[in-house]
Parts: C-alpha cells; sequence; structure tokens
C-alpha cells in the first residue's frame, strides 16, 4: 500500500484538560478524505512527572467512543523512543494526543512530483504565532535603517 505524505502531530493539552473540541474539527478532515489518521497515541503526565500511555482502547468509553470513528484503520507505528522522546518534553499535568496522519489531499500532487523526476528536499510546518506576526507586520512601521557611506 502507498501512502500519501505522512506527518506527526503532537497537541497538548494543559491542566489535563481535554474537552472534546477538537473532535469536530478532526472528524470533518478524515471524513472529506483530507487526512487519514493512520496511529493515535494518548499521553497524560501527571503533577509528580508520573507518565500514562493509552491506546484508544485504554480510554474511558467517551473519549474511546469519540475518537473510534476517526480512527478505524489506525496501526501501531509509533515507535516506544518516539513515545518517549514526546513524554520528555510534556509539562506536567497535561495530556497529549499524538496523531501519526497521511495527508490523502497531497497524494496526487507528490505523485505528479515523482513522476516528473523531482523530489521535496525541505518542508516545516510554520507555526500560527510566526503567521500572524508576519501578517501583522508593517514595513511602514519600522524605523529606517542608516547606511553609512
Amino acid at each position: 500500500m502507498s501512502l500519501g505524505p505522512v506527518e506527526y502531530i503532537v497537541i497538548e493539552f494543559p491542566g489535563n484538560q481535554f474537552k472534546g473540541e477538537i473532535i469536530p474539527a478532526l472528524r470533518e478532515v478524515v471524513d472529506n478524505g483530507i487526512i487519514r489518521i493512520i496511529d493515535l497515541v494518548f499521553m497524560r503526565k501527571d503533577e509528580q512527572g508520573n507518565l500514562s500511555v493509552m491506546e484508544l482502547k485504554d480510554l474511558d468509553k467517551d473519549a474511546a467512543d469519540a475518537f473510534a470513528p476517526l480512527a478505524r484503520e489506525t496501526s501501531t507505528l509509533f515507535a516506544d523512543e518516539d513515545v518517549r522522546k514526546v513524554g520528555e518534553v510534556m509539562e506536567t499535568n497535561s495530556s497529549v494526543a499524538l496523531l501519526l496522519v497521511e495527508h490523502v489531499w497531497a497524494t496526487r500532487f507528490r505523485d505528479a512530483v515523482l513522476n516528473a523526476n523531482g523530489r521535496v528536499i525541505a518542508g516545516e510546518r510554520i507555526p500560527k504565532e510566526a503567521v500572524d506576526a508576519a501578517l501583522a507586520w508593517k514595513p511602514e512601521e519600522q524605523e529606517a535603517l542608516e547606511v553609512a557611506p
């Protein structure tokens, strides 16, 4: 089976306050064939720094029922090392959803690039804060630089 571009996403919920608001948005992109969830791991770090790792089957019934339709085709592709690294950077008293997603929307484009003997040599997700700052930047508000003759 050939997959489209694959990306991992780590979503942290400080204070262990996951309330499920992401479910409808996630359901929309899955149902519309934009992404496919390949693997899904949940992690919780308590105030003492103790880490719990859970698969979908380990969640309470409400959370499991909410995520189950979105993760019908999941496998266990995250290695223990992947989970360990995420656990190291998690804040105490927080929860994490670790998703491995296939960008289904980009499969045709990826294939076209390959058929044209092209290759992607770099790519990076730009944080929302950096995009917002760039959009808010106004060159006319910047002080003129003095150039030495």
